[in-house]
């Protein structure tokens, strides 16, 4: 398959203190093989001023390739994205969240399996390499390597962060998964979809990570984690593959 564009699909819910640097740091990047950059953004129906700069940004960077959707309500980071994947057009899609946590200078990290035609789909894994890892949370550290086991013991696959928010996916293989999950049950869901469509090639590559504090506005709480252990049970064990699988 030819790859062309990389769509950068991005899900925010009240990212006013962080998406004009996100975007800043986004446009900034030089893709590998000069691929044409094409940036999504699906606000789920943010309360604060996300909307009003991501407009003023946009009409502040053309002809920058830059779309804005807003939910007409809040329903969860997965419905977010379900909804940014229909309005993606490029020939691979990257998950990028709104904050600061994940380094767009990285993208070339992740596309390069894909350039040299290893790969239909790369994970950034924040628990391997030698990149900058910001220390918090010990207990999350270790609720994100058990949900990976546990997605592991199901998929059959090897990977160290199942969680993580950078995920590169061939587009039309993403765009033939039916998607279900809401809220952050779309990491363990999509792993699990993806992980059955039989010429998937899977890789998975390091990347640093600058988490953030609950009071920096990172939203992912515990019940997210009982969650995702349903959800790892649900669509590994009890949901068909999807038919192009």
């Amino acid at each position: 398959m030819s790859f062309n564009t990389l769509s950068i699909l991005i899900p925010v819910f009240n990212e006013g203190k962080t998406i004009e640097i996100v975007l800043d740091k986004i446009i900034s990047v030089q893709l590998t093989g000069n691929l044409h950059m094409e940036i999504v953004i699906i606000d789920d129906c943010s309360t604060d001023n996300t909307e009003e700069l991501v407009s003023r940004y946009i009409a502040s960077h053309a002809p920058q390739d830059i779309r804005y959707i807003r939910q007409a309500r809040n329903l969860g980071k997965g419905a977010a994205i379900r909804e940014g994947i229909k309005r993606t057009s490029g020939d691979y899609t990257l998950i990028q969240d709104g904050d600061l946590e994940y380094d767009p200078r990285e993208y070339n990290l992740l596309i390069q399996p894909v350039l040299e035609g290893f790969a239909d789909v790369v994970f950034g894994s924040r628990f391997m390499g030698g990149n900058p890892h910001r220390v918090l949370f010990f207990w999350h550290t270790i609720g994100n390597r058990f949900l990976t086991f546990l997605s592991n013991l199901f998929t059959n696959l090897n990977l160290t962060d199942m969680e993580t928010c950078y995920k590169l996916f061939r587009s039309d293989m993403l765009k033939g998964l039916t998607l279900k999950e809401n809220r952050f049950g779309f990491e363990p869901e999509v792993t699990a979809r993806i992980s059955k469509v039989r010429e998937a090639r899977i890789y998975e590559v390091g990347i640093s990570y600058y988490g953030r504090t609950y009071d920096q506005g990172k939203k992912i709480k515990w019940l997210d984690g009982l969650r995702a252990i349903w959800c790892i049970l649900k669509y590994n064990l009890f949901t068909r593959p999807d038919s192009r699988s």
